[in-house]
């Protein structure tokens, strides 16, 4: 069966629609009031965060765009330090998607809120004309998470000297299992889409010293630690021998000309931790599902020299040094 407009229309096919698929895999005790809004237990500071999904394809070696929009929602809250709670979903059905397909995508969507232990409140469904070409989706998650009181909350301008840089796993699988998939090769590469949930509770729990967090997304590493310089006008030096990349993903890279250091991921974060917690954190990293290839990669330098500069460097296997800049224009479209 295939999504019709009607199915968009408010009516008896719009609420057979929601029932068959939507309440059925995001039954909860919020959710099954099918309420405009959902009203839920509170606290004091809150994170908020809202993301839109458009990948292409909408499933991929190791995941789909349910897995990814639930995965990538629950990471921006925990990268402020937040324990996720509450998500909303919202879904644009292009007409002539397969409901079969949608089913899949949906309860991807529940299976991974499950492991990530948030609730889908509450949600909305539109659908609209196919302008040509195979039937998509697009999916729009926010999500809601609570900060401790006495949590000192982690931020792109709070890196100190000396910090290590702490990456929580291998590079490019994300961005190498979609690009693969469009262009036909055949490889064992699959997503890393993953919610990183126990590696952050760990890190908190544990009274680790972390001064930034982020997720590695869009942009890539490079990216990210670019910001992290710039906003706390420090120098980051990077390690290559130590930036970790499967054998996999490194042959894919030579084959088509990228650098790991500028592919998304989308189940990845990297920490600028205090020195004298680095260890402990990689420990606890690679003790938590999704951490086992975590290294240290690099410190930070900050002094009145790095505060003009503010770059990002790599020392190279052969021991010279490059600079990693910005990425230059429009990185592989429509990852996430």
């Amino acid at each position: 069966m295939k999504i019709t407009m009607a199915h968009g229309s408010g009516g008896e096919s719009t609420s057979k629609l929601i029932e068959s698929v939507f309440a059925k895999h995001f039954k909860n005790q919020f959710l099954d009031k099918l309420e405009d809004s959902a009203v839920v237990p509170g606290n004091g500071r809150l994170a908020v965060t809202t993301d839109s999904f458009v990948v292409t394809p909408i499933e991929f070696p190791g995941g789909d765009i349910g897995r990814l929009s639930i995965c990538g929602t629950v990471n921006d809250l925990l990268m402020s330090g937040a324990k996720p709670m509450y998500l909303t979903c919202g879904c644009i059905l292009e007409e002539g998607l397969d409901i079969e397909v949608l089913d899949r995508v949906i309860a991807s969507m529940a299976k991974t809120a499950k492991e990530a232990g948030v609730v889908i409140i509450t949600g909305d469904t539109k659908v609209i004309e196919n302008k040509g070409g195979t039937p998509g989706l697009i999916i729009n998650t926010s999500g809601v998470g609570f900060i401790s009181e006495d949590l000192d909350v982690p931020g792109p301008l709070k890196l100190q000297d000396g910090d290590k840089i702490v990456l929580s796993g291998n590079l490019g699988d994300h961005h190498a299992a979609i690009l693969g998939t469009r262009m036909g090769i055949e490889s064992n590469i699959v997503s890393d889409n993953a919610p990183l949930v126990e590696m952050v509770q760990k890190l908190l729990d544990n009274n680790i010293r972390v001064h930034a967090m982020r997720d590695v997304t869009r942009g890539g590493l490079g990216t990210v630690l670019n910001e992290f310089a710039s906003a706390s006008q420090c120098s980051i030096e990077l390690n290559e021998d130590e930036l970790p990349v499967s054998p996999a993903v490194k042959d894919f890279c030579g084959i088509l000309g990228l650098d790991p250091m500028y592919m998304g991921n989308e189940g990845k974060m990297v920490l600028s931790v205090h020195p004298d917690d680095a260890d402990e954190a990689l420990l606890l990293i690679r003790q938590s599902k999704y951490g086992e290839n975590a290294a240290i990669v690099g410190k930070v330098k900050k002094s009145q020299d790095s505060a003009d500069n503010n770059n990002v460097t790599v020392r190279t296997k052969i021991g010279g040094k490059r600079v990693v800049g910005l990425m230059y224009g429009e990185g592989l479209p429509r990852i996430c």
